[in-house]
């Protein structure tokens, strides 16, 4: 792990992979609570604070967790029960805090197995907490990963709250992997690891307080996470200085007057540009935003849509606001286009190819955006700024 801390300062900005990664552990570590969302989805309520969305929301509230569990470890240098609980609050902030209710059991909802019983009175949790605490923070000889790996199974185990147990578990592994110093900041992708072995974690976690053998096996399991996870983030990083660099190759040739590298580096940290931004940072007067569920294939599809994006297009960016450029964007993971990245890129292509045939004075631009951040130019028509 000492690598991956090292490898971060390869990017110009350490906050590009710490934006990507804790957007993508919220996502897949809620997803193994089958709270399922998509990017398209998260970037909407990002930006647009749209509050129709539930599962989004619980998803950002959980992104907002991670980052509050390493803020708190470097403002305290230590780990507490209350923390713990501050973490838990911002995850399921109507779920109430600690169990004061007997009855908690972990089941198999299948057979209706009993597979744990967590401590059931409020005293008790309490207690199991407070050792918890202690051995955390406790400075001993046991490898810190291997001691991560028994702070998330006797937290699991104790199974303090009525929700959100899983969730706070893992932000509690990432917190301890920054109080240990083997993170700085928490870009440790676990969540990806454990959706893709579900039923292996679940069932080494409800094994793991029978026998010392089966904790072995959970421990291998969890150190065996680390290392995968650790090698993808690496990786991830380097198509991302990989990526930035394409990108910046691309603007500089082909949009050299709005080329900087500020404006390089917002595109790879918000993903999707604000247009405050934009509007006061380059020569635009407006930017004006035109969004639809899978608009590009309905635009290819639909000559009645095709009509009323252009309609907008020309009575309000055009004659209104003088636009004289007009970007058809897609990206991975659309909600409203669900296809592949290469069908998604057709489907940009063709509609860019209609705008452009229907409204030949003005440039048209294809763009693609990955889901590493990687801005592809697909398509231009008489790009010039005039």
């Amino acid at each position: 792990m000492g690598i991956l801390k090292g490898t971060l300062n390869k990017l110009p900005n350490p906050n590009i992979i710490l934006n990507v990664i804790t957007l993508k552990e919220a996502k897949e570590s809620s997803e193994i609570e089958n709270i399922i969302t998509t990017y398209d989805e998260l970037y909407k309520e990002m930006i647009l604070k749209d509050k129709s969305n539930p599962n989004a929301k619980e998803v950002l509230n959980y992104r907002s967790a991670i980052n509050l569990g390493n803020r708190l470890v470097q403002e305290k240098n230590m780990i507490t029960t209350n923390m713990i609980n501050e973490i838990h609050h911002l995850i399921e902030p109507n779920k109430g805090d600690i169990r004061k209710q007997k009855g908690t059991v972990i089941m198999n909802t299948k057979t209706g197995e009993i597979l744990h019983t967590p401590p059931q009175t409020y005293e008790e949790i309490m207690e199991y907490l407070k050792n918890l605490e202690e051995f955390i923070n406790l400075e001993n000889k046991v490898n810190p990963l291997i001691k991560m790996a028994l702070i998330h199974l006797q937290f699991e185990m104790i199974h303090p709250y009525y929700d959100g147990n899983g969730r706070t578990g893992r932000v509690l592994n990432l917190m301890y992997l920054k109080l240990s110093d083997k993170l700085d900041i928490p870009i440790l992708y676990l969540s990806k690891y454990i959706i893709e072995n579900r039923n292996e974690y679940y069932n080494l976690l409800n094994r793991a307080g029978k026998s010392e053998e089966n904790i072995l096996e959970f421990i291998i399991y969890m150190l065996k996470a680390i290392e995968k996870t650790s090698k993808y983030t690496l990786t991830l990083i380097d198509n991302i200085i990989e990526a930035m660099e394409n990108t910046k190759k691309t603007l500089k040739e082909k949009l050299p007057k709005i080329y900087s590298k500020d404006l390089l580096e917002l595109l790879f940290f918000e993903f999707y540009t604000k247009n405050e931004y934009i509007r006061n940072n380059y020569r635009y007067t407006f930017v004006d935003t035109i969004t639809d569920a899978g608009a590009v294939n309905k635009i290819v599809s639909d000559e009645n849509f095709l009509r009323s994006i252009e309609d907008k297009v020309v009575l309000i960016s055009v004659n209104k606001h003088k636009s004289d450029h007009i970007f058809v964007a897609g990206h991975s993971d659309c909600a409203g286009c669900q296809t592949s990245d290469e069908t998604q890129k057709k489907y940009i292509c063709q509609a860019a190819e209609k705008m452009h045939t229907d409204l030949p004075h003005e440039a048209v631009t294809g763009l693609f955006v990955y889901e590493n951040g990687e801005i592809e130019v697909l398509v231009d028509y008489d790009m010039d700024f005039k």
